[in-house]
């Protein structure tokens, strides 16, 4: 698959298909890669981009600091995917995009129509995560996280993330940077060198700042109310996919469709459907 650079970090991405450009946003928090879309949860029995591929180009990739994209060891912010997503955009010629996110990943959909939305066409928001529990459960993991760094060490960490495959999601005494530790020697030596104390200091901004609110984290109520993007919302249903987030969606988006369904009735046979049926609109 193609490796680029943007902002000095490698992103491996892939296109898929044919048609109009649809940045997919892939779900599973910090462990987002672009195999997700066809391997992780439900959406391994969803099919989204085999389903899509023949109207459009499916651009997936994998999140900075996921997979086999490159990372680097400083304060964690949706801007930061912005400029990842505006880059890989711009590498590949497009002036507008559709966008979809799922879970996590509408967050930064929503980001990017937000500071840029000149450049999208439309964006889908499947089960966006969010909530209250959400919210605790992010802070607990990178609070685990930082416990470990704090007592064992810098190296501790490096050793740790190279002894197993899991991801911070899974063991969150890895932290965000578990794929980069794996795959980079130059980016783990320098990770292990770092002082502790300030390292403590960048992750707690981190953490502050990406998970601040008890609904979908990232964009500001104001900004999505004055956003003329239209955006399809699919509801999740479970403490980090909350109905709640996306009824905020609902609540805030100008223009926007609902899909009112249970999740038990977002089938592969309807779901693609549907989302289909809202890109073809615009």
């Amino acid at each position: 698959m193609p490796v680029i650079e943007i902002d000095g970090i490698t992103t491996r991405y892939e296109t898929v298909g044919g048609g109009p450009p649809l940045l997919m946003f892939s779900p599973g928090g910090f462990d987002s890669t672009l195999e997700n879309w066809t391997t992780f949860g439900r959406y391994r029995d969803l099919g989204f981009v085999d389903a899509l591929k023949d109207s459009y180009t499916c651009v997936v990739f994998d999140r900075r600091e996921s997979g086999q994209s490159g990372g680097r060891v400083e304060r964690l912010t949706w801007d930061r995917y912005v400029t990842q997503a505006l880059g890989l955009i711009d590498h590949l010629g497009y002036d507008t995009v559709h966008t979809m996110g799922g879970c996590v990943g509408c967050s930064t959909a929503a980001a990017l129509a937000v500071q840029h939305p000149e450049r999208v066409r439309s964006m889908v928001l499947f089960s966006p995560a969010g909530g209250p529990q959400y919210r605790m459960g992010q802070h607990h993991r990178f609070t685990q996280h930082l416990a470990f760094a704090m007592e064992h060490g810098m190296q501790a960490v490096v050793e740790l993330a190279r002894s197993s495959t899991a991801g911070f999601s899974k063991d969150p005494r890895v932290g965000p940077w578990a794929a980069p530790l794996r795959s980079s020697e130059e980016f783990a030596a320098a990770y292990a060198a770092m002082d502790v104390k300030k390292y403590e200091l960048m992750v707690s901004g981190t953490v502050r700042g990406l998970f601040d609110r008890d609904t979908v984290p990232g964009v500001e109520a104001e900004d999505l109310m004055t956003l003329h993007v239209p955006g399809l919302i699919v509801p999740g249903q479970d403490s980090s996919h909350a109905p709640s987030a996306a009824r905020y969606l609902e609540e805030c988006l100008p223009v926007h469709e609902y899909w009112d369904v249970p999740v038990v009735e977002q089938t592969a046979e309807t779901a693609p459907a549907r989302i289909r049926a809202f890109l073809e609109q615009h």
